[in-house]
C-alpha cells in the first residue's frame, strides 16, 4: 500500500493533482485544504496518502497534513460515506471545524457541506462522537506560557464538570471563556473553580 508520495508536481487542480515520481504520473485527488497547501507546478512535493482498494479499481487520496488523513480515515468507516464525499467533507470544514461540530452536535453546520444531508450528518455525530477528543474539539488557543500537561489539565476539567451535571456542550464553552480569560490550566481543581466562579 502507498502511504506517501513524494516527486514534482506535474499538474494540479481542486479535485486532484498529477504527481511525477521517477517518471511515472500519479493520479492523485486531493481536498481543497490540501490544493491550497500545494507548491508551485514544476516543484517537489510530497502528499500523505490514503491508498483505496476496491475489487474493480484503485484510487489514491493525498494530504497535506497526518490530521487530514487521519479524518478521511475515519470518515470513511462510517456507513454510507465513501472517499469522494470524504473528500468533500474536509473540503468544507477544517479539520478542527469538524471535530467541534461532532462534539457540539451541529447537525446544521455539518449540513452546510456539500453532500451532507441531514440523515448522514446525524450519523456522523452518533459515530464519531466518542473517537473524536473533547480537548482537540476545544478549538482554543493554548496560552504561550501553558505547562507541561496542560491538555491533561483540560480534559480531567472536562470531565469533572460533565461529572457535575453540565452538559458537554456547555462544559466547553465555560472552559473556553475560562482559558480565553487567562485562567491557570497548571491545576485542575483550581481550573474546575475558576470555571465554576465564573471569574
Amino acid at each position: 500500500m502507498i502511504a506517501m508520495l513524494r516527486g514534482i508536481l506535474f499538474d494540479k487542480q481542486p479535485s486532484s493533482v498529477i504527481l511525477d515520481v521517477g517518471g511515472v504520473g500519479y493520479e492523485v485527488f486531493i481536498p481543497l485544504s490540501t490544493y491550497d497547501r500545494l507548491p508551485a507546478t514544476g516543484s517537489e512535493c510530497r502528499l500523505l496518502i490514503s491508498h483505496v482498494v476496491r475489487e474493480d479499481d484503485e484510487q489514491l487520496f493525498g494530504f497535506a497534513t497526518a490530521e487530514e488523513k487521519q479524518l478521511f480515515n475515519l470518515l470513511t468507516t462510517i456507513r454510507g460515506i465513501g472517499p469522494k464525499l470524504a473528500l468533500c467533507v474536509l473540503s468544507g470544514l477544517t479539520v478542527t471545524e469538524f471535530k467541534r461540530c461532532v462534539a457540539e452536535g451541529d447537525i446544521k453546520r455539518l449540513s452546510t457541506v456539500q453532500g451532507i444531508g441531514r440523515k448522514t450528518a446525524e450519523r456522523m455525530i452518533m459515530e464519531l462522537r466518542d473517537k473524536i477528543d473533547p480537548v482537540e474539539a476545544l478549538s482554543f488557543q493554548t496560552p504561550a506560557n501553558a505547562p507541561a500537561g496542560h491538555e491533561t489539565v483540560i480534559r480531567d476539567t472536562l470531565l469533572a464538570l460533565g461529572q457535575l451535571g453540565y452538559a458537554q456542550d456547555a462544559a466547553r464553552k465555560m472552559l473556553q471563556a475560562a482559558v480565553k480569560d487567562g485562567a491557570d490550566t497548571s491545576n485542575s481543581e483550581a481550573l474546575l473553580k475558576r470555571v465554576l466562579s465564573g471569574r
